[in-house]
């Protein structure tokens, strides 16, 4: 049986560029902490590695989902690239040391097959109302949750790259990355 989705861009290409030292093991540790808080199955699509002479070159491509409801799946893709990587020892701890480039896109996708809402003049009446009349509670919901996931993600390695500078060498508070998720989930809103 094939699965035909309908798939609503919910977040396009945001990216966060990051140059110096930092863990790896971090990036992944952050990431994985607020999928598994939000209930995301955890899936890996790509990973390469490169070796040159300026350093490594690593690619990662992730693709938590989650299945909200039995047709509604959110899919939020993370595109890790990390170039002239190479290792440092500072103070006795070893890092990395390279350009971080993290693409995000946040995908809204239901699964219409067998539902009343596939016959087309049904499909094309609520696209109607659902673009100028009214947004159905239940989807824009579900556009928002993807969306302010992937704003939870965004701020949390942007707040463990900040830690990484001398003078922000502490973690940051909790308050201050719900803060900044905050703004995020908002600008995120107002662009879909």
């Amino acid at each position: 049986m094939e699965i035909y989705f309908e798939k609503d861009l919910v977040i396009n290409n945001r990216e966060l560029k990051y140059n110096g030292i930092f863990k790896l093991d971090d990036v992944f540790r952050a990431i994985n902490k607020v999928l598994e808080e939000k209930g995301y199955v955890k899936r890996e699509k790509i990973s390469e590695e490169l070796v040159a002479e300026s350093g490594r070159k690593l690619y990662f491509e992730l693709r938590p989902y989650l299945d909200a409801t039995n047709y509604v799946t959110i899919l939020i893709k993370i595109k890790i690239t990390i170039d002239n990587m190479t290792d440092k020892v500072i103070e006795g701890i070893k890092y990395q040391n390279g350009n971080l480039l993290i693409a995000f896109d946040a995908w809204y996708m239901t699964d219409s097959q067998s539902r009343w809402v596939l016959k087309p003049w049904v499909f094309f009446l609520k696209g109607m109302i659902n673009k100028y009349i009214y947004a159905w509670p239940l989807e824009a919901g579900f556009k928002n949750k993807v969306a302010g996931d992937t704003a939870a993600i965004y701020g949390q390695l942007k707040a463990l790259f900040k830690s990484y500078h001398p003078e922000h060498r502490q973690a940051a508070k909790e308050e201050e990355v719900m803060k900044e998720v905050a703004k995020e989930v908002e600008r995120a809103g107002k662009e879909s």
